[in-house]
């Protein structure tokens, strides 16, 4: 697993791809942060980050199906995938490692958001003066959500031989995972379902972390996503052998 996590990681990282999506994402938030007017930090009068972790997830559903759309869409147009089948790795080691590969990759992209952070602890009247708390939970509550949304893209570039279409499914998986059951529980024939459908959604469960309490429910839920998904990613690769 971890020689094709090495070998995934360096495919990314040798490539302008990652560099280019990375770039995308963190310029479109610094926009959203500090120059768009609705969303500006400088106009909320209070240092919050609020913006931040209110404008990332649905970011996050363009730049983590760019990163995943490749990782087994392109081993199977380039007939690549046989060759690594046929290697010593069993069918979720390769899963599980295309998807950490992923998963670092998202995490370098929310490190740099970190500068946001420090801006408004020094801007604030105040020096300090922003919950740093809730600030660390919603961090946690976007790196689980980014995990999610990885599972969502790997399973979907799973699904297709082509990267564009992978990149399609993927969007549109992360889209309504997060907030399509929250929609459906808007619908007057579906309201008496609407705690059911509230807690199948992600982002239910993201809004709980951000608030700065770590539920073990919301834990709990993200990890069974994630390996549904996985396990559902592993068995289509597993359907060759069929």
């Amino acid at each position: 697993m971890f020689t094709i996590y090495k070998k995934e990681l360096y495919s990314y990282l040798s490539s302008l791809v990652a560099y280019i999506t990375i770039g995308i994402f963190l310029v479109v938030l610094g926009l959203f942060l500090w120059v768009f007017p609705d969303t500006s930090i400088l106009d909320y009068g209070y240092a919050s980050l609020d913006s931040l972790f209110s404008t990332v997830p649905y970011l996050f559903m363009f730049l983590i199906p760019a990163i995943t759309m490749r990782s087994l869409a392109e081993e199977k147009r380039e007939g690549t995938f046989e060759l690594l089948a046929t290697r010593p790795l069993t069918d979720w080691q390769i899963v599980f490692g295309k998807y950490l590969a992923s998963l670092t990759l998202v995490l370098f992209a929310l490190i740099p958001t970190l500068v946001y952070y420090i801006s408004v602890y020094q801007l604030g009247v105040v020096k300090g003066n922003i919950d740093t708390g809730a600030v660390i939970g919603s961090y946690m509550g976007l790196f689980l959500l980014g995990g999610a949304f990885v599972a969502l893209g790997i399973f979907s570039s799973a699904l297709t031989k082509n990267q564009i279409i992978a990149f399609a499914i993927a969007v549109f998986l992360c889209f309504f995972a997060f907030s399509g059951f929250d929609s459906a529980s808007q619908i007057l024939s579906l309201q008496k379902f609407d705690d059911l459908l509230l807690n199948i959604g992600i982002n239910e469960h993201y809004e709980s972390i951000s608030r700065g309490v770590l539920d073990t429910r919301d834990l709990i839920y993200f990890l069974c996503f994630i390996t549904f998904f996985l396990l559902l990613t592993k068995t289509i690769l597993g359907g060759r052998k069929w």
